[in-house]
C-alpha cells in the first residue's frame, strides 16, 4: 500500500482550466496519475488534455468516482472550493494555493475534521508516491521509488533531499509536503501516524523549520508512542535571527518559542537524529546513523 496516493487514486482538479491547472494536469497525466475530472464553474463540456471539465464536483461525481481533489484556484476562492470538496465527501484534499487567508484555513480545517476528511496544505507542493502517482506540482523525475518516507514543511527542501537521495541510489516511499503556512491541515503527527504501519516505509525524514510548535508536538508524539521507525530530521533556519520571518508564513520566531534550537532539543530527547546540514542529513539516512 501507499500513503495517501497510489496507482488507482482517481483525482479531480479544481481550477483545471487556469494556466497552472492546465500545466499541472498535463504533468500529472505524464506521470500516469489518474486525473479523471476537472471543475471550473461555467466551463462544463470543455476538456483539458482529454480530461472532462464540469461546473461542480457533484456533476463530476455523477460520471466518475473521485478519491482526491487538487485545489489550484486563487486564494479568495480556496475556501469555497474546499467546502465543496469536503461536502461532497472527497477523502483527500490537496491545496496548492499560497496566500490563503488564515481565517479561511482555520475554517477549512475545522470543517474537514467534522467530515473526517484529510487536507494537505495550503501552500504545499502536494503528495507523491514515486513510480505510482502524484497529487501536486513536484517534478516527478527527481523522485524515485524506495523505502524512505519524507515529511516536510518546505517544498524546495523536499525536492532537494529527494533528488539527492535519488542521485545516490536511494528511493522514497511517499513524500508529503505538509505546507509552510501558520495553519495547515495534515501536520507532522498526522503524517507520522499514517507512516507507522506502512510496510513500504523503513525510515523517515522530517524537514522542519523555525516558527510554530509543530516539531515540538511531533517530538512529544514520537516519545509518547515509542515510534517504531528511525527518524532523521533537519530544521531549516538555524541561523535566523529572532523576530525575523523567513519566507513561509509560519516561519517566524519569537522569544524561545519556535526556534531551531528548541525544536532540535525536543526531537533529540525523543530519539530523533538531528542534522545540522542537508549533507549531514543524507549521510545519517544512508548510513542509518541513529546515535
Amino acid at each position: 500500500m501507499s500513503i495517501l496516493v497510489n496507482e488507482g487514486s482517481k483525482i479531480l482538479i479544481q481550477g483545471i482550466t487556469g494556466t497552472q491547472g492546465r500545466l499541472h494536469t498535463r504533468l500529472m497525466l505524464e506521470y500516469n496519475a489518474r486525473v479523471v475530472a476537472g471543475v471550473t464553474p461555467g466551463k462544463k463540456g470543455e476538456k483539458v488534455h482529454g480530461v472532462p471539465v464540469y461546473n461542480t464536483i457533484l456533476q463530476a461525481k455523477r460520471d466518475t468516482a473521485v478519491d482526491a481533489c487538487l485545489i489550484m484556484v486563487p486564494p479568495a476562492f480556496v475556501y469555497s472550493a474546499a467546502c465543496e470538496a469536503i461536502e461532497n465527501n472527497i477523502p483527500l484534499i490537496v491545496i496548492i494555493t499560497e496566500h490563503v487567508p488564515v481565517y479561511d484555513s482555520i475554517r477549512i480545517r475545522k470543517l474537514a475534521r467534522e467530515y473526517s476528511i484529510k487536507v494537505v496544505g495550503p501552500n504545499t507542493i502536494g503528495v507523491i508516491s514515486p513510480g505510482k502517482s502524484k497529487i501536486g506540482i513536484m517534478p516527478g523525475y527527481i523522485y524515485s521509488k524506495g523505502n524512505i518516507g519524507v515529511i516536510s514543511r518546505s517544498g524546495t527542501l523536499t525536492h532537494e533531499v529527494s533528488s539527492n537521495l535519488t542521485y545516490r541510489g536511494y528511493g522514497q516511499s511517499t513524500c508529503i509536503g505538509i505546507g509552510g503556512d501558520q495553519v495547515i491541515g495534515l501536520d507532522f503527527v498526522d503524517a507520522f501516524e499514517l507512516f507507522r504501519n506502512d510496510p513500504e516505509t523503513e525510515s523517515l525524514i522530517m524537514i522542519g523549520e523555525i516558527g510554530g510548535t509543530s516539531e515540538e508536538r511531533a517530538a512529544d508524539f514520537i516519545k509518547e508512542t515509542r515510534y517504531p521507525k528511525p527518524i532523521f530530521s533537519f530544521i531549516a533556519g538555524q541561523t535566523a535571527p529572532k523576530g525575523k520571518k523567513m519566507g513561509h508564513a509560519g516561519a517566524i520566531v519569537g522569544q524561545n518559542l519556535g526556534s531551531a534550537r528548541s525544536k532540535m532539543q525536543a526531537l533529540e530527547e525523543a530519539g530523533v537524529k538531528n542534522a545540522n546540514t542537508l549533507e549531514e542529513l543524507l549521510d545519517f539516512v544512508i548510513n542509518k546513523k541513529t546515535k
